[in-house]
């Protein structure tokens, strides 16, 4: 108890947020209450979709259900926070809270690394063995695979947390971001952070890389057998699907790279902080936007879907 106290002297942390300026702050919220909303009116509507529609019923809609689900609470972790600080006096947020969020938003984002990972490997036997894609990707290993990213980041997330909430803070305690994440609780740490830098690394590299790899190395197989393919349209349909899922991952994998896998001192706070916009608040928004805006299939279920309600 006494090492918990002298560690945690720290009672609460203060926000720098985005901008000092009111002027520039109220019309930061106004733009980013209005991604939220959409972010998740825009997900919840994937959701349902997918639900009430029969033919969606297939692994890929499984995972993007869960892919929608997960952009849900990533974005409601840290966006109301960012929110309430923009318009509030006091920018501060109690050291237990901290935590919380800490915990939760490294564990959302790794699940995320490995649900589109496992979101190409269903891209992979879909178009390279679609012969044998129902025998392969049956309902159990489905929801085995799911399992797998949700159980595997909550545990390594529960590590890295441990780890960090470990060390000494014993002030200063304004955090140059807004919201609590990893790096820029770490620069306040009274001690030397190296060793819990390269705990971060090497979960990153499994987290991150490892999926990663697994992405390119299914991307590169599609592609060859969809340039075989003899149909027109069947190339046409797997490419657009395949180029929705690597905007996603595209976006998703380089700003996760630029801020978990740069030595701290050669990280650019204010640079961190634009890019962690980019993650926590314009990623979940292209979810349902690109699924829905280049998924013919989405398309015409919420079609449908319109035109129940009408009649």
């Amino acid at each position: 108890m006494d090492k918990m106290k002298m560690n945690h002297t720290v009672n609460e942390f203060v926000f720098l947020g985005l901008s000092s300026d009111p002027k520039v702050q109220c019309i930061l919220f106004v733009i980013f209450l209005f991604f939220y909303v959409l972010s998740v009116v825009g997900n919840v509507i994937i959701i349902i979709i997918i639900q009430i529609e029969p033919h969606l019923q297939t692994p890929m809609y499984f995972f993007l259900t869960n892919l929608s689900f997960l952009h849900i609470c990533y974005t409601s972790t840290n966006v109301p926070q960012m929110l309430s600080n923009m318009m509030g006096r006091k920018k501060t947020i109690p050291f237990f809270s901290c935590t919380i969020q800490l915990y939760f938003s490294l564990s959302f984002g790794m699940i995320e690394c490995v649900l589109l990972g496992v979101l190409a490997y269903d891209r992979y036997v879909a178009i390279c063995h679609p012969l044998h894609y129902t025998v392969i990707m049956d309902q159990n290993t489905c929801i085995q695979l799911a399992a797998i990213s949700w159980s595997s980041s909550f545990l390594s997330s529960m590590v890295i947390n441990m780890l960090t909430l470990s060390l000494p803070y014993c002030g200063p305690n304004v955090l140059n971001h807004f919201f609590c994440e990893v790096p820029s609780v770490l620069r306040l740490a009274c001690t030397d952070t190296s060793l819990i830098e390269l705990v971060v690394f090497i979960f990153s590299i499994i987290i991150v890389f490892i999926p990663f790899f697994l992405i390119v190395v299914s991307y590169v197989r599609i592609l060859l057998s969809v340039f075989r393919m003899q149909s027109a349209s069947g190339r046409y349909k797997a490419l657009s699907t395949c180029t929705s899922q690597l905007t996603v991952v595209g976006l998703f994998y380089g700003t996760a790279v630029f801020m978990y896998m740069r030595p701290q001192s050669k990280s650019s706070r204010a640079g961190g902080k634009v890019i962690a916009v980019l993650y926590t608040v314009i990623t979940p928004i292209l979810n349902p936007l690109i699924y829905s805006l280049r998924n013919q299939d989405v398309k015409g279920a919420l079609r449908r879907a319109i035109k129940k309600q009408r009649t």
